[in-house]
Parts: C-alpha cells; structure tokens; sequence
C-alpha cells in the first residue's frame, strides 16, 4: 500500500513460518450454533466462518507481517498504473481447481462479475469502483477503476476466484448444502453433517504447494470442525479430548479454568501469543436509526450506565483492558486531549456537526469499581433528562408518557456476553428502563441482523493496520439502511465518509494516519458502541503435538496463522 514490499523478488518463504514443517496430522476446532450452507460467498445461509479462509484463493495472497502488501498467488505478476487507476494480472499457468482444471481469465471475468452483483455484501463495494474488466492476453486480465482510490488495485487482487463452469446453467445464490463451490485452495470440503460437523481434507495435488508464499504453510493433513450448542458443552469437549484447539477471550478463565488433567500432565499446551494490531471494537452496539439510541445524549447515557470496572472485575479478574476507541493499541489510534495538526485540520470543516469530544478529546468513563456506580448513574440520568426523559414511578417516559423500552439481541451461546447483559440490567432497571434480552438461534440471529430488525446488540469488528474501503462498509453512508449493510450503528456522517476518503486517497503514511486518527475521533465520540474488553493478547489452548514457529507476525494469532503455519509432530 506504501512503500516497497519488505520481502526481495527471490524470497523462498514467509518470515513467521517453518519452511521445512513436517506434512500430516489434524486439527479439530469448535464453533457454537450451526451452519446449513457450504457457500460462504452469497447471502443466503450460514455457512461455518471459516471455510472462506482455508478452501478458496485470490490473484495475490498476503504477508500477515506487513500492514498491507501482497505477493502472486494464482496470479504470476501484476502490473499497475502509476496512479493506480488500472491493475493487469497475469494469471499462473500452473494454477488448478481441486478438479485439476486451470484457472482461466474467463473464470477471473465471471467471479468478479457474479460476488460483485450477486454475492454477499462484502464483495460488492468493488464491483461499484470497475468501470471495465477486459480479457489483454491468454492469461491476462486488467481492471480499470472509476475512482482514485490507491486501495482498490490490492482489494482486486483479494477477491476469491471460484469456477465459472460449476455454474453454467445453475444459480450461485440458491446452492447450500447441495453444491459446494469448487476453489483452488489446499483444503477441500469434505464429509459433513449439516449443523453438526465438517471435515477438510488437504488436496494431495494441490497446486501451489511450491510456491514461495506457500511454502511453510497448510501442513495438517485435516481440520475439523465441530458444532456446540453453546461455549459451555464446547469446552468440557476440549477437557474431553474431542478438540484439539481453542481460543480463550476470557483472562479470568485463562488463570483459573484451565487445570484440568489434561494441563497438568502436558498433553494441552497454554500458549499466549502477542500482536501488534488494532483492539477493534468490540461491546454493543446502538441502532441509531431507531429512538431513542437516535439521540447521542442516550447513547452516552447508556455507555455511563454500564459498570465496566466492575463487570471486568468480576469476569476476567480486572486483567483485562478496555477498549479506548476503535484503533486503540495502535499507532493509529486517537490521541489524548484536543485534536491537534493535521488532524484537527481534517475535521474543522465538519465542526457544526461534530458530537462533543471529537475536537475536544473525549475518553470513555470511568466507574470506581463499586457495583452500584452512584457517580456514572448520575451522569447518565443527567443526560437522560436533557434528552426529555424523566422518572415517574419508577418508570423512566418522556414527554409523550412513553416508557423508555428496548431490546438487546443476542444468539444463542453468548455465554460471557449473557452474563455482562444480565449485570447491566439491574443498572438500567435502577434508571426505570425497561430492557427486553432476546437469546434466538444462529438463522434468526442472522436474519434479524440483515433486515436491521434490532435496538441493541454484540458487535465486534477486527480492524487492521491498513484500514481502507471496508471502512465504507463499516461506517460510511451509501446504503445505510439497505438490508445485509454491515453499519449496524447506522450512522450517516460527512465527517467519517471524508475522514474515509482522505484514508484512501492518501499518499503518504503521515496523512494516512492523521486521517485514520480523525476518523477514530469521530466514531469514538458518537458513541455508538458501548466498548468492552480488548483483547490484547491470543490466549490459545491445544493439543502439544500441534506446533508453531517461534517468529510471529504483527497480526498475531489470526486465522490466516492457525491453522496455517502451525504443524503436527503427533505419530
């Protein structure tokens, strides 16, 4: 994105992995809820989250050691205008789907096309940026873009390829379970049962198992993934021995739940793994588009009236830090008290509709860690009369006699997030709110997002050193209240669609990330998400056959690295 790629032209493998990793052995992992899809590339269905990343490629693959630089993949070489008005790609002669067939410009045409106009959302931002795709040689493709924008010639170099003529005369939209498209990835889905399991078995053929970037990596011979009702019954099935691999996001159970005969005589290794990205933002999130989470003075209500001090105490032991914005942890993260520079230069010119904090500084509050936080209720009542609602009763109405109600969604297995939502209500019942908790299954959860049919509900979004275009799908304007739209604050600022524009179009490093700040500073202080935790290191559990390099990359133990860098030495 800036600069050179840090890697020479020759290099024989990626830095974080082991280039002469042994072949063999599995890998079972847990997810709770279920999955009645195969297709991770359209709307309809739940399909299990990780197949996207372990069966399919695109033209480029990325180094999980830089913020953002690509190498070949299925494409051989790649060609760009000086200003990144165009990209050409030329493909691999060597590259196969699973069915030994190669990957063709047309396949290339219609992939692009088809998840652009048809596929989830999250493939359709492009699409609107190609003003053409055109075949320029037998295994030449080249994109010209609609707008400058620096980011989109490494976006179209992410987007997976999958096989045009698996779908002559069949649509992509409607297959589930019955059709799973064919990719070129080194893991092929296997034996499955819907809701159940599913097996991935490595590709014996596979093309690229010599290529530079692969070099190291997608050693197991198999990942499995099984399905739980809920965390609870996932990880007595670790104790048990029917996984061999989960992540804890919980410091508290970390220290004190993870005992079991299976740790102290060293079959289960505890690993914590550092990273150097972003925390993200992860708490609940207000749907702006709804009252009364339409007036910001409610919002921050609701952010005063959760106890986090207290709640962090009671469920990880206080070791776990906050999330201060969306980029904390990172250089690109906001800084404290008043804008300054460059960055309060960005936002001066959105000064009438900036929310208090965003040029002033704005830090979350801060309760004293006692559980009934008179000082934070206060507040929050104080903010809730400037809004129009008063107390009477016992009940919290505005001036209309209209009880303050709501509802927070969440799906089933939630497990930690229940209990945070059951510890803040007896807060908000102390305001005379009236708090509705909906626990619903992964399809209706998934529905009710998609239609935008909820008050409050858990969100999280992983955010990256070189953050660009999903920013738009995250936070900006266009088709904010369009079914399947990823904003689920609903928020529609010019501040943020131009804090986003200058992100992209910046030239340099520095203005990238005085753009980054200022958006930052206007999301936190929109105060759209009540913050949780961060978590600021990988807690991972597993079998002590399954091995990882000592070298670890920025991004850490994301799930471009396990499974992929990690190996079995079980024989």
């Amino acid at each position: 994105m800036y600069g050179e790629p840090a890697l020479p032209p020759d290099f024989v493998s990626l830095p974080y992995v082991n280039p002469d990793a042994p072949k063999g052995g599995r890998i079972v992992f847990g997810n709770t809820g279920g999955f009645d899809s195969l297709n991770p590339f359209v709307p309809k269905g739940t399909p299990p989250w990780q197949l996207r990343f372990l069966s399919y490629e695109s033209l480029m693959g990325r180094s999980w050691d830089e913020p953002f630089t690509l190498y070949a993949l299925l494409a051989e070489s790649i060609r760009t205008a000086e200003d990144r008005s165009w990209v050409e790609f030329t493909l691999r002669e060597e590259a196969r789907f699973w069915d030994g067939t190669p990957v063709t410009v047309e396949d290339v045409i219609w992939s692009y096309e088809t998840l652009g106009t048809v596929g989830h959302l999250r493939y359709r931002g492009l699409w609107t940026s190609i003003e053409s795709i055109e075949q320029t040689g037998p295994r030449s493709v080249r994109l010209s873009f609609s707008e400058a924008n620096r980011e989109l010639a490494l976006i179209a170099g992410l987007r997976p390829i999958l096989k045009k003529a698996q779908w002559d005369g069949a649509d992509i939209t409607q297959s589930g379970l019955e059709a799973v498209p064919i990719g070129t990835g080194a893991y092929v889905p296997g034996d499955f049962e819907a809701g159940r399991f599913l097996e991935l078995t490595r590709n014996p053929d596979y093309w690229g198992r010599d290529l530079p970037l692969r070099r190291g990596t997608q050693n197991l011979e198999t990942i499995r993934i099984e399905f739980f009702g809920d965390q609870t019954v996932l990880f007595e099935a670790f104790k048990a021995g029917e996984l061999t691999a989960i992540r804890e996001f919980n410091a508290e159970k970390w220290a004190t739940g993870y005992d079991f005969p299976a740790v102290q005589d060293g079959r289960v290794t505890l690993s914590e793994i550092p990273h150097r990205k972003p925390s993200g933002m992860t708490g609940f999130v207000m749907n702006t588009r709804k009252a009364p989470f339409d007036d910001w003075r409610v919002r921050a209500a609701m952010i005063h009236a959760y106890n986090f001090e207290f709640i962090n105490d009671a469920m990880t032991g206080g070791v776990q830090p906050r999330i201060s914005s969306y980029f904390s942890n990172s250089s690109l993260a906001m800084q404290p008290g008043p804008a300054t520079g460059r960055v309060r230069e960005l936002l001066l010119p959105f000064d009438d509709s900036l929310l208090p904090g965003a040029l002033e500084g704005y830090v979350l509050p801060k309760g004293d860690g006692s559980e009934r936080n008179r000082q934070n209720l206060r507040k929050a009542m104080d903010l809730l009369e400037q809004a129009g609602w008063v107390v009477r009763d016992g009940q919290l109405i505005n001036d209309r006699g209209e009880p303050f109600r709501f509802e927070i969604l969440l799906r089933q297995g939630a497990g930690d997030l229940q209990t945070m939502i059951n510890i803040y209500a007896k807060a908000l019942e102390r305001l005379g709110m009236e708090m509705q908790l909906s626990v619903v299954d992964d399809a209706q959860y998934n529905e009710r997002l998609s239609s935008l049919d909820f008050d409050m509900t858990d969100f999280r979004r992983d955010l990256s050193l070189s953050p660009g275009n999903e920013q738009r799908l995250y936070w900006g304007s266009q088709g904010v209240n369009v079914d399947g739209t990823r904003n689920l604050m609903g928020v529609a600022s010019e501040a943020i669609d131009a804090m986003i524009t200058q992100m992209l179009n910046a030239q340099e490093a520095q203005e990238f990330t005085a753009a980054t700040r200022a958006l930052d500073r206007v999301l936190t202080s929109g105060r759209y998400v009540i913050p949780i935790w961060q978590f600021d290191v990988g807690r991972i559990a597993h079998a002590s056959d399954l091995k990882f390099p000592e070298t670890l990359p920025i991004y850490g133990d994301g799930v471009e690295w396990l499974p992929h860098v990690w190996w079995s030495e079980a024989r």
